[in-house]
């Protein structure tokens, strides 16, 4: 391993460390592959993390091992990165809230990379510069098909609800999971309570297309379906950020849409996106999910 590397990053002083450590066997990708992405891709990336509470999940010995979620800012966390103490009613360690960290700029994006925090989960909410929580911004349908089921599957059922959202005010923006599914957002200002919208609106569809869409968890209905998850707009989850990079055997990336792709969709491996085809996507066709920024 390479000896610690001190570097400024936009007058921040850090410290990375281990550079030449494969966190992606498969592939061959190092940390320093890591941090290079995410500081390449922070100008589409920063806008989607501002003011929103970070929780990561971190594979300090590489994607094929083990990994922890980590929601409090750790002790060793830089007086610079911003903090914000958010109420967690419920939280499986008995805390009534927790210290967030919430990524404003490059210096705290790399801070994190080099933590091999390969995901970057947030809410469909934001702070406000008291860091107080404020209503939801965003509505999201997580798109989780049922095996034999893909991304394909996923994408028919996009449509479906583009269409309600388009009849109801409200323009949809896909991107792939990162993983196997979808998602799909909608910019929204429509109160406290997205997850009453969203419920309905996935049991209509459910209703209307029963053989191919399921609106409840229950795995064992899902064989060869698309699961709407309308619970994800619960303002105590997490989504992965657009832009992310999943914990694949490659370094996969969330990865905006155009509706073109979602259209013209006939197999799961075209829709599957790298690190290095997002930054190129980028350069092609800017921040897809720009409308969403605030």
């Amino acid at each position: 391993m390479t000896a610690k590397v001190l570097v400024q990053v936009a007058g921040k002083d850090l410290t990375l460390t281990n550079l030449d450590k494969v966190l992606y066997p498969q592939a061959g990708f190092t940390k320093a592959e890591i941090i290079d992405y995410y500081s390449r891709i922070a100008p589409v990336l920063l806008p989607h993390l501002r003011g929103r509470p970070l929780t990561v999940k971190r594979y300090p010995n590489g994607v094929e091992s083990k990994f922890f979620f980590e929601k409090n800012a750790p002790a060793h966390t830089p007086a610079w990165v911003r903090k914000v103490n958010v109420p967690t009613p419920g939280s499986t360690k008995d805390r009534d809230t927790i210290d967030f960290a919430v990524i404003e700029d490059l210096p705290t994006l790399v801070y994190y990379a080099n933590l091999a925090a390969l995901e970057l989960h947030v809410p469909m909410w934001r702070v406000d510069d008291a860091g107080g929580a404020v209503d939801p911004d965003t509505l999201v349908f997580d798109l989780d098909p049922g095996s034999p089921a893909t991304i394909v599957e996923c994408c028919r059922v996009a449509r479906l609800l583009r269409d309600i959202l388009a009849d109801d005010g409200l323009t949809a923006c896909p991107k792939t999971s990162g993983n196997k599914g979808m998602q799909l957002y909608a910019h929204w200002d429509r109160g406290p309570d997205p997850s009453a919208y969203a419920r309905k609106i996935a049991q209509r569809l459910e209703s209307e297309h029963p053989g191919e869409i399921v609106s409840v968890m229950t795995r064992k209905i899902r064989t060869g379906k698309v699961f709407i998850d309308w619970s994800q707009n619960n303002p105590f989850k997490t989504t992965i950020a657009p832009y992310s990079l999943r914990a694949r055997s490659f370094p996969t990336v969330s990865t905006p849409l155009t509706w073109d792709e979602v259209e013209g969709c006939t197999s799961q491996e075209e829709l599957v996106f790298t690190a290095e085809d997002v930054l190129a996507r980028v350069e092609e066709h800017g921040d897809l999910f720009g409308p969403l920024a605030p």
